[in-house]
């Protein structure tokens, strides 16, 4: 005990949520035996939002638990003002817990007259008031490299690789690990080696400016396989429909998909449902409401990340490391 508090620089941890994500927000707080600290929220008639703290943050290690989905702008907007308002109260340490983190597919300039909005994003995050930032699995890596703060990128992907381990491999007939695209290769080279599993690439191109994509052929083979799709997030739902198309059409016998981030735009949920799936297995990064929820039965197995931010929480605030979590 004496040691603890000697690694500690700041204050006790105060823990605070947006609207966007209050079940996680109190499973994180259960996990570490906090409280959520109670802030107000309010939206004028004018959209413009207002937040009060109910009590002073002063001198305290702060972590403002949020994700930017939908609706996107209104979530990042009441972190950014959150992040102020505990700036302007003197927080000693704050942290910007973000389990989804928006505009991440805007991560490069790879056309003419084209922005860089996960740069923008990263900006007004630590101008607004955050001293250090957490995520899970974002779309692109390189996005640690357009903030100035410290960081802790994680991988959520390991919660799936141990459901899948423990609840399905031994039910599975030669099964094998199928990335949606080939960008997701190393990711899904380490789910299958978690799972003691071969690897199959779907090759896709994206042919507009838009979410959609046409997938193209397959590389590796799938047939009389189970299949693991595995991809970071699900946002229409068209690249996973493709997906499962494809690996059906060469024979695969079961198909699974394993993803972090349950996006769901639009009427994904409808579309994923329609598809020959045997189970879907996600997180709860990003919450799905009944509506969205209800087409899947009892094909949607949703793990929660809570332990994970908790645990990083704790660490950090500790000044113990992270990395020894994932014996890195």
């Amino acid at each position: 005990m004496m040691q603890s508090k000697e690694l500690r620089v700041y204050g006790g941890i105060k823990l605070y949520a947006g609207t966007a994500s209050p079940e996680l927000a109190q499973k994180v707080a259960d996990y570490l035996g906090e409280t959520l600290c109670g802030r107000d929220i309010v939206e004028f008639p004018n959209e413009n939002l207002f937040v009060k703290l109910h009590s002073s943050a002063r001198g305290q290690d702060v972590y403002v638990i949020q994700h930017t989905a939908s609706p996107v702008h209104r979530n990042l907007m009441e972190l950014l003002i959150l992040l102020q308002t505990l700036r302007l109260d003197s927080a000693a340490r704050i942290t910007a817990v973000i389990p989804y983190l928006c505009y991440g597919r805007s991560d490069k300039k790879d056309q003419p007259r084209i922005p860089i909005a996960s740069r923008l994003v990263a900006d007004i995050i630590q101008i607004a008031g955050a001293d250090c930032y957490m995520t899970l699995d974002p779309h692109a890596y390189q996005i640690q490299g357009f903030f100035s703060v410290p960081g802790d990128v994680l991988n959520a992907s390991s919660i799936l690789v141990d459901y899948v381990k423990d609840n399905l491999r031994p039910y599975l007939k030669d099964p094998v690990v199928v990335t949606v695209d080939l960008g997701f290769a190393k990711k899904g080279r380490n789910f299958a080696l978690g799972i003691d599993a071969p690897i199959a690439f779907i090759e896709k191109r994206r042919v507009a400016n838009d979410a959609k994509a046409q997938a193209l052929t397959i590389i590796g083979d799938v047939k009389d396989r189970d299949v693991v799709l595995v991809d970071d997030e699900i946002d229409t739902g068209g690249s996973i429909a493709q997906a499962v198309n494809l690996v059906k059409e060469n024979g695969a016998r079961r198909v699974y998909v394993a993803f972090v981030h349950p996006i769901f735009s639009s009427d994904a949920s409808e579309r994923l449902a329609a598809l020959p799936v045997t189970e879907y297995i996600t997180t709860d990064s990003v919450p799905i409401s009944i509506e969205k929820r209800e087409p899947f039965g009892k094909r949607l197995t949703i793990l929660t990340v809570a332990p994970l931010l908790g645990e990083v929480i704790r660490r950090a605030h500790e000044g113990r490391s992270v990395g020894q979590m994932f014996n890195e």
